[in-house]
């Protein structure tokens, strides 16, 4: 999985502790760039959640749907494929079609 590969949390970011030096930066600074940091972690985290149980949902979708059997929905596309082409055949060739 995806989160085994993430080295850091939004947790990890927030709590993360910098030594000063002596020409450090602003911790005001680091502050607001951490915060954003944080936010789209937080973000990032929500939409793999989402995403992996939209896959999971489509995944039991399609074992449903082979379990039911191809040849249901391959009928279904084939006569609605007919249909359309028999259409198709009467307004291009209209009348000539039955002579």
């Amino acid at each position: 999985m995806i989160s085994d590969k993430i080295k850091l949390t939004a947790k990890d970011i927030l709590e993360q502790e910098f030594k000063s030096g002596m020409r450090g930066y602003k911790p005001e600074d680091v502050d607001k760039f951490l915060d954003l940091i944080i936010k789209d972690y937080e973000t990032f985290h929500q939409a793999i959640e989402d995403l992996q149980q939209e896959n999971l949902r489509l995944k039991k979708q399609l074992e449903d749907a082979n379990r039911r059997g191809p040849s249901q929905q391959a009928g279904t596309t084939n006569f609605d494929i007919l249909k359309r082409l028999s259409n198709l055949e009467k307004h291009v060739f209209g009348s000539k079609l039955y002579e």
